[in-house]
């Protein structure tokens, strides 16, 4: 009896903790949208937090703690979701008190589920295997994170990277097209200087792209006149 009145305890406790709306497509869909189980798992607790927790923009030691990971793979979780346009960072200003903070989208998440559901490239039920597969054959190859460049710039900073250093780095490699191994200097640079920050780096880079420096050597010899200077 005392089992059973623990037991009905535990699970009243459970269902007064709150429940969470996952979309039953994510649940179907997922496979199909080349996801592994920890990237389709950080993306239900990004929607967990939201809703029962108002929090639009839970920090990368929060996701660890839930997920059971390391920092540095949940950042490279939530790097690769941001590259493949599932996950991006909204910047938001409220007029009333002034505060400027971030939070978390998933409207492409759900933009791209949307388009394989009404495309009818999932069977309504029943087994999804052979329309992932399709779609997986169909999709572009996905270039390979850059994961020891990213573990680079935590070793040299000292602590876990924040989603938006995070989107930074994607967008030095992707928007700009900067070579890694010119990022990678960039960033050597920056340690020499004493002047350690993204902000910094970034400005690096632009100085190089403004000068037409397109490779370690180039960037070396900039970097000497400069010092010259």
């Amino acid at each position: 009896m005392n089992d059973r009145s623990s037991l009905a305890k535990g699970m009243a406790e459970a269902y007064m903790d709150g429940a969470v709306s996952v979309p039953y497509a994510l649940l179907r869909t997922y496979r199909a949208l080349k996801l592994n189980d920890t990237e389709a798992m950080l993306l239900m607790h990004l929607i967990a937090y939201r809703q029962l927790e108002l929090n639009d923009f839970p920090t990368i030691e929060q996701l660890q703690e839930r997920l059971g990971c390391s920092p540095a793979l949940v950042g490279q979780t939530l790097q690769k979701l941001m590259k493949m346009g599932f996950v991006s960072i909204d910047e938001v200003f409220d007029p009333s008190t002034g505060i400027q903070s971030e939070r978390y989208n998933l409207s492409g998440l759900f933009h791209e589920i949307g388009a394989l559901l009404s495309a009818g490239e999932l069977p309504i039920r029943g087994d999804e295997t052979a329309a992932a597969a399709d779609r997986q054959a169909s999709r572009p190859a996905m270039a390979p994170v850059a994961g020891s460049l990213f573990t680079l710039f935590e070793q040299e900073f000292g602590r876990p990277l924040t989603p938006m250093e995070f989107e930074t780095m994607n967008g030095w490699l992707d928007q700009d097209q900067y070579p890694e191994e010119l990022v990678r200097f960039a960033l050597k640079e920056s340690v020499f200087a004493g002047k350690l920050s993204f902000r910094y780096i970034d400005r690096i880079l632009l100085e190089w792209s403004r000068n037409r420096v397109t490779n370690v050597e180039e960037a070396r010899d900039h970097a000497q006149k400069f010092r010259a200077r």
